[in-house]
């Protein structure tokens, strides 16, 4: 996602009131169908049914990936344009639609206006840019060592790509999974979460009415007993030759443990610890804002959040005093509590803070008493600031997925990187200083897959390879670098 400075634009009242009385379907083949493994959909916010949705059962993966494989022969062999002329219409579509995508996703996380404004218009543009990479594949025509031979580099699609995507910001990542892989020529299966299921039908129902042909593009959920033996089977099938995962890292190793099995590459995006570091002289201020914005946004539910501020000893007040500030602007008891997705994602980022506050954590900013006595039953978190946080409290190694956040200081730039390094993570981070050199120092000394001087660590352009190190995953989505991951290379060699 691009940089987000925490002001929107544009009236987006009036969302219309979405269907009820339904069931959410799968897509295969071009077609709805109704899975057999019903489940129902909670609003996070109360707990109230939404909806049911009709998860797939085993037969229904293979179906869809089966709808996959017969499309590949003639969409691999389309012309850049056509597939250039359908994503800008998607585009459209996204845009056109905007009011009911919104109140799906609001429906189905809990996600405030601002945070689906932001990720609705990321969507939009980063369809327009896989629009303009479809001509740009290509092959090249290396020198030969033998006399009398040439060789040629094709670049091909591979196939069946499956593409696992999480709930949290269902449009951008949903499309991200398919999106790129579509682009290459490939043919998709797309795993929506089961939190969002209808976010992830209107996406692939946008991609058809936009024009990719029936098998294409497939969608299947399904139950949360049922993912064990429904992702194998999809993962195993002979016909899928790709996957990508985006979502936990736990999670994560569990689906590269199977691709590995069965022999299939992978890409992954996985869990983040990301640290913002705030040089002495850094515009303090905007540091502040950045580190708000880094932490709070959606409830802490990215995988790039701020979940540590590292800051130099001698502004460490100041900056501190900022935070406050621009948190309570924001964020502040004036405002709705963050919703998270379910209870369970709750309890844990309480049980997180409540063990470090055990540990000798100090509360800056924010309610201890609401990590401290927590509702099992509430999903709803005010945002924490904390210091002193130890090194060995659960907080400081793991991701807490939620509203919280820790002050560290430092004195030199080694000491801030020991910290902002010390982690099985390395998805983002940020340094704020007016130093370029120094910024530049630090990015470099920073072990994670982007470093953003000067704006906050949730940063992702589509024109830019993103992903992560460490137990943050690896390959890359997005940019040219994303196209690259579903194509690849066949020699070939002939005598003149």
């Amino acid at each position: 996602m691009a940089h987000f400075n925490g002001n929107v634009n544009g009236d987006h009242n009036g969302i219309p009131t979405a269907p009820t009385g339904n069931t959410v379907p799968l897509i295969i083949g071009g077609k709805d169908v109704i899975g057999s493994q019903a489940f129902t959909v909670h609003d996070p916010a109360n707990g109230e049914e939404l909806w049911k949705a009709g998860g797939a059962s085993v037969e229904n993966a293979i179906q869809a990936v089966e709808a996959a494989e017969a499309a590949f022969p003639s969409w691999s062999q389309t012309k850049a344009a056509v597939r250039r002329d359908i994503f800008l219409r998607a585009a459209d579509i996204f845009e056109h639609r905007y009011k009911e995508l919104a109140y799906y996703q609001k429906q189905e996380t809990g996600a405030d206006e601002m945070f689906m404004e932001w990720i609705l218009k990321l969507t939009v543009d980063n369809l327009k840019e896989v629009a303009g990479k479809c001509s740009l594949v290509s092959g090249s025509f290396p020198a030969s060592s033998d006399e009398g031979r040439a060789a040629l580099v094709l670049k091909e699609p591979y196939g069946v790509i499956l593409g696992i995507a999480p709930w949290n910001a269902p449009w951008p990542l949903g499309c991200r999974a398919v999106a790129y892989a579509l682009a290459a020529g490939n043919t998709c299966v797309l795993k929506g979460a089961e939190l969002s299921p209808r976010c992830f039908h209107a996406i692939v129902a946008i991609f058809r009415e936009a024009g990719l042909p029936a098998g294409c593009l497939n969608l299947v959920f399904h139950r949360p007993q049922d993912a064990a033996k429904v992702t194998e089977k999809l993962i195993s099938h002979p016909a899928v030759k790709k996957v990508n995962f985006t979502g936990s890292t736990a999670t994560g190793a569990i689906i590269a443990a199977m691709a590995g099995k069965y022999l299939k590459p992978i890409i992954t995006e996985l869990g983040g610890k990301a640290s913002m570091i705030v040089l002495a002289d850094a515009d303090i201020k905007k540091a502040a804002m950045a580190s708000t914005m880094g932490a709070f946004l959606h409830a802490g539910q990215v995988c790039m959040a701020t979940e540590r501020v590292i800051v130099h000893a001698s502004i460490v007040d100041a900056f501190t005093a900022a935070f406050k500030e621009s948190t309570n602007q924001q964020f502040g008891p004036k405002r709705p509590s963050p919703i998270l997705v379910t209870a369970v994602g709750a309890k844990k980022t309480k049980g997180l803070v409540k063990a470090a506050l055990k540990k000798g954590a100090k509360v800056v900013l924010g309610d201890p008493k609401e990590s401290e006595e927590a509702d099992p039953s509430s999903t709803g978190m005010r945002p924490i600031i904390l210091t002193n946080v130890n090194k060995d409290s659960e907080l400081y190694q793991n991701e807490s997925f939620g509203p919280s956040v820790a002050i560290y200081t430092f004195q030199t730039e080694d000491e801030a990187l020991a910290i902002a390094n010390d982690t099985e993570y390395g998805l983002s981070g940020a340094v704020f200083t007016k130093d370029l050199a120094a910024g530049l120092r630090i990015a470099r000394g920073y072990e994670t897959g982007a470093v953003h001087i000067n704006s906050m660590t949730i940063h992702d352009e589509s024109n830019l390879p993103h992903g992560g190190t460490k137990k943050s995953g690896w390959g890359r989505f997005s940019g040219m670098a994303g196209v690259e991951e579903y194509l690849r290379s066949k020699v070939v060699t002939f005598d003149k």
